[in-house]
């Protein structure tokens, strides 16, 4: 994957105009969403962002769409409440409903020009909780697998599985894809336990590189997205 925009080592990619894809997670106090539904749907809202007709061909967001992926993948995931999530709401973008969460993804915007109703919105510290533990993965349908050596607070597990998401996009064929889509983009998120992880980080399947972690070396692997058609 030497020419992966998620790897860390300098890339071309780097020359281009850098941009970010906003994620805005709807966590109301009284009825915040559960983790793993926050994941999945956040990963959904990816795929949807990128099938949407206004993000290819001729549609309007089609050029930015373009100059984001020609450069380094980022994604920002920000909280929103109340009057907060109406603002959100009000500017283009599209939201994607799960089972107890709202994801709304907008356009890839300018790494300094972000809108100000999104730059408002706190960032660190969004973390979210799942009731009950998720059930295990159905083998057969398409898994974006985190790396259990990472303690991510939901807003960057958000981002990495929208990152995983993506990268099993990128390898499917048209026809895979238009399947995907017209079942209503299912899959999982999950975290590995070790031995599935080494299983994973080693089977050939597409992974990403992130460099924003502390807590592992550079370059080390935190998302392998399994898809079926891919393995």
């Amino acid at each position: 994957m030497s020419e992966s925009p998620f790897q860390t080592e300098p890339n071309p990619r780097d020359q281009a105009p850098q941009f970010v894809l906003p994620l805005v997670v709807r966590v109301e106090k009284a009825a915040p969403p559960a983790r793993t539904d926050a994941l999945e749907t956040a990963a959904r809202a990816v795929l949807v962002v990128l099938s949407d007709e206004r993000s290819v061909a001729d549609g309007e967001w089609a050029q930015v769409m373009r100059d984001w992926q020609d450069a380094r993948i980022r994604k920002v995931v920000r909280r929103a409440r109340g009057a907060e999530w109406r603002r959100a709401e009000a500017l283009p973008g599209v939201t994607v409903t799960g089972k107890t969460a709202e994801v709304r993804v907008f356009p890839p915007v300018p790494l300094d020009g972000w809108p100000k109703d999104l730059a408002r919105l706190q960032v660190s510290g969004t973390d979210l909780d799942d009731p009950e533990p998720p059930l295990g993965a159905d083998p057969t349908a398409p898994v974006i697998w985190l790396n259990p050596d990472l303690d991510m607070s939901a807003g960057k597990a958000m981002a990495q599985a929208g990152h995983g998401a993506q990268l099993a996009w990128w390898e499917l064929s048209e026809e895979e894809r238009a399947a995907w889509r017209e079942a209503g983009f299912p899959l999982a998120v999950r975290t590995a336990g070790p031995e599935r992880w080494r299983e994973l980080t080693v089977s050939g399947l597409p992974l990403v590189r992130d460099a924003g972690f502390t807590e592992i070396a550079p370059g080390s692997c935190t998302v392998v997205a399994d898809h079926p058609a891919l393995r």
